[in-house]
């Protein structure tokens, strides 16, 4: 976490001084506040982050313009860590007040709406509204084509997104095609070593998967792990790796290491996330499926119904994974 901590030193200092020297609602204080909350949002720690992210909210409704583009900025800040901690009405609530702020502001060809149009569609994707998402990530990459270099991160963004859609929609080769889009263009823009090339392999390793080619997902899950346990990065962007490991041996019926490595995930997720979290739910299920194969059906039982009464609290019901925690329901309930 060494880049993390010397960020929140700097800021902090920064804050010290602007506190000394300016009043209590000026905006420069609100910079500060949002600038520490995003480094708390890039560690994991939502709550902080949210804490600090309000703090500058309120600063900013009190000196600025109702139209006033900072506070789009934090209602776009608070909207993903409501998304982050699984929250998606609040998260959908706070991006739909900052896209209001941006139609009033801005001109329609404006990259800030994409990075609206991509906020609002990743909502829609963990709410399992695949055609919803894609129809919003469409409107953000008709904007970036237009405004962004063809090597832009924020098109290889955009090109990821659709990327976990068509993956949902279980069209796999369309999948792949954005993840290796998405990739190509990290490759060329970022260092070798950044974490967002790791989530990238872990993502195409995880479309092998689905697609049974487990010696490739093996490899690019390996590649993504090789980045992140040595380069600082989102504890969550290396859990969603273990948790991929883990899925991919379980299916290759080596279910002691797939638990080990739904453990180590699990752990992480655990210390990071609300223990409501729909993150949370995904591995119970996954370790519901491995007690299965494995005749442990008790602890089976017991992981299932966790997946079921968190998913019945947070996501809508009509989210694919809800269909799919029932079926491992009804698969473990018949060999009781």
């Amino acid at each position: 976490m060494g880049a993390y901590s010397k960020a929140l030193e700097f800021y902090e200092k920064a804050l010290k001084i602007r506190e000394k020297a300016l009043p209590p609602n000026h905006p420069d204080l609100a910079s500060s506040y949002s600038c520490i909350g995003s480094v708390y949002n890039a560690m994991g720690d939502y709550s902080k982050a949210l804490e600090f992210y309000e703090k500058a909210l309120k600063i900013r409704e009190k000196a600025l313009p109702l139209n006033h583009p900072d506070l789009a900025q934090s209602y776009n800040n608070i909207g993903s860590v409501y998304n982050d901690m699984g929250d998606y009405s609040k998260a959908v609530e706070f991006y739909e007040k900052a896209l209001k702020i941006f139609e009033k502001a801005l001109p329609l060809d404006h990259p800030n709406f994409a990075s609206s149009y991509n906020n609002i569609g990743v909502v829609y994707y963990n709410m399992g509204d695949y055609s919803k998402a894609l129809e919003f990530h469409e409107k953000a990459l008709k904007i970036r084509e237009k405004a962004l270099s063809p090597n832009h991160p924020d098109l290889a963004y955009t090109f990821k997104w659709f990327g976990k859609i068509y993956r949902g929609m279980k069209d796999y080769s369309r999948a792949l095609e954005n993840f290796e889009n998405c990739l190509s263009i990290r490759q060329k823009a970022l260092p070798e070593k950044h974490p967002d090339n790791a989530i990238t392999y872990s993502d195409i390793g995880d479309v092998h998967r689905l697609m049974r080619d487990y010696e490739k997902a093996l490899s690019f899950h390996r590649k993504a792990l090789s980045i992140q346990e040595n380069v600082q990065c989102n504890p969550l962007e290396c859990a969603l790796t273990y948790i991929n490991l883990g899925e991919t041996y379980r299916e290759m019926k080596d279910y002691t290491t797939a638990l080990t490595y739904f453990q180590k995930g699990l752990e992480i997720r655990q210390k990071k996330l609300p223990k409501n979290h729909p993150d949370l739910a995904v591995v119970y299920h996954n370790m519901a499926k491995l007690y299965l194969s494995t005749r442990q059906y008790n602890v089976a039982m017991k992981n299932i119904q966790q997946t079921i009464e968190i998913a019945q609290e947070k996501l809508p019901s009509t989210h694919p994974h809800i269909l799919d925690y029932k079926e491992t329901f009804e698969n473990i309930r018949k060999k009781m």
